[in-house]
C-alpha cells in the first residue's frame, strides 16, 4: 500500500465539505489534481470512499472508518513536525489560545504577557468565542488550548478539560435595581417579567440564563436575541432589558449597573481544554503550565477577577 499524508489531507478536505472544487481550493491544488490523488486513494484502499447522493457527496462504510483514523494521522504528525522544528531551531513555535469573551479580556490578558515575557519568539495566536465554539475548533485541531465553560453534561470525550476556577454571573441593568433580599441581592424569580437582553446560540451564558430561569419556573422574555458580549452590554446600556453576565464585562461600564444573585446564584465552571488524542507541544506545555501558575499566584495576592474563586 502506498498511501501518502498529501492524500489523506486531501481525503479529509473534501470529507468536511462534501465538494470536490471547494476542496481543491482549500488544499491549494486543481480540482482534477485532487480527483486524480482520492482515486489513487481508493485504488490503495481498495474500496471507494465517496459516493454521489442525489448530486450530493457523501461518505461510504469505509470513508467513515478511514475519516477520524486520517484525523488522527494527520494531528500526530502535524505535532511531531512542529515538536522536531522547535526542538532544533527551525522555527519559533507557536500555541494558538481560545478563549470566551469574558476570559479573554480578564483571564488571558496577565496570562500571555507573563508567557510572552517568558517566550518572546514564541508567536501568539488568540481567538475569542462561545465555548460551543472554541470546543468545535479543539477537536478539528484549530486550536491548541481554550478556557472554555464546563458544560453540566461534562466534556466533550474528545476532550482533556481540567477545571481551575469558579465564576459567578450577576445582573446586568441600566437602571439601580431594587433588591429583594436581606443581604441587597436579587432572586432568579425577580427577572420572571423582565425582557432580558440574550446571547446568540452558542454561548454557553445564553444556556446558562435559560437554564437558571426554568429552574426557577419560568420561561424568560427575550427583548433582543442574537448578540456578541460587546452588543448585549451596549443594548443593556440602552434600556433595552437585563442580563445575566461575567461581573468582569462590565468593570468598564460605567452606565451599566451591576445586582448580584441570592445563593446558590448562578454560576459556572472555567476549565483549561485541549484535545485527548494529541500530544501537546512544548508551547502549548507551556502556556498551560504558566496558566495554572498565575491561578495559584493571583490567588494567594487577592488578584482574581471580581466573582471568581479557585477551584
Amino acid at each position: 500500500m502506498r498511501m501518502q499524508l498529501h492524500q489523506l489531507r486531501y481525503f479529509v478536505a473534501v470529507a468536511e465539505v462534501r465538494h470536490f472544487t471547494q476542496a481543491a481550493d482549500i488544499v491549494g491544488i486543481t480540482q482534477p489534481s485532487l480527483s486524480k490523488q482520492i482515486h489513487a486513494l481508493e485504488a490503495d484502499l481498495g474500496a471507494p470512499l465517496f459516493e454521489r447522493v442525489r448530486g450530493n457527496i457523501a461518505l461510504t462504510a469505509a470513508g467513515e472508518v478511514l475519516l477520524p483514523l486520517a484525523k488522527r494521522i494527520l494531528a500526530d504528525v502535524d505535532t511531531a513536525t512542529r515538536e522536531v522544528q522547535e526542538l532544533v531551531g527551525l522555527r519559533r513555535g507557536r500555541v494558538r489560545l481560545g478563549a470566551t469573551p469574558s476570559l479573554a479580556t480578564s483571564l488571558a490578558p496577565p496570562v500571555l504577557r507573563r508567557f510572552r515575557d517568558a517566550h518572546p519568539a514564541v508567536d501568539l495566536r488568540v481567538e475569542e468565542g462561545g465555548s460551543q465554539d472554541l470546543v468545535r475548533d479543539l477537536l478539528r485541531g484549530d486550536l491548541d488550548l481554550a478556557l472554555i465553560i464546563m458544560p453540566a453534561q461534562g466534556p466533550d470525550p474528545g476532550l482533556r478539560a481540567d477545571p481551575i476556577l469558579r465564576e459567578s454571573l450577576v445582573v446586568a441593568s441600566l437602571e439601580e435595581l431594587p433588591a429583594t433580599t436581606p443581604g441587597g441581592e436579587l432572586r432568579i424569580t425577580d427577572l420572571r417579567d423582565r425582557p432580558m437582553v440574550m446571547f446568540r446560540e452558542g454561548y454557553d451564558l445564553r444556556d446558562a440564563t435559560i437554564q437558571a430561569c426554568r429552574a426557577a419556573g419560568f420561561e424568560p422574555t427575550f427583548a433582543v436575541d442574537g448578540g456578541e458580549m460587546d452588543a448585549v452590554l451596549s443594548f443593556v446600556e440602552a434600556g433595552l432589558g437585563v442580563a445575566l453576565v461575567p461581573g468582569i464585562v462590565v468593570a468598564r461600564r460605567p452606565r451599566v449597573r451591576v445586582t448580584r444573585l441570592a445563593p446558590p446564584g448562578v454560576t459556572r465552571t472555567i476549565a483549561v481544554a485541549r484535545r485527548r488524542d494529541v500530544v501537546p507541544t512544548n508551547a502549548g506545555r507551556e502556556l498551560r503550565r504558566i496558566l495554572l501558575e498565575y491561578v495559584r499566584d493571583a490567588t494567594a495576592d487577592g488578584e482574581l477577577p471580581p466573582g471568581v474563586e479557585p477551584l
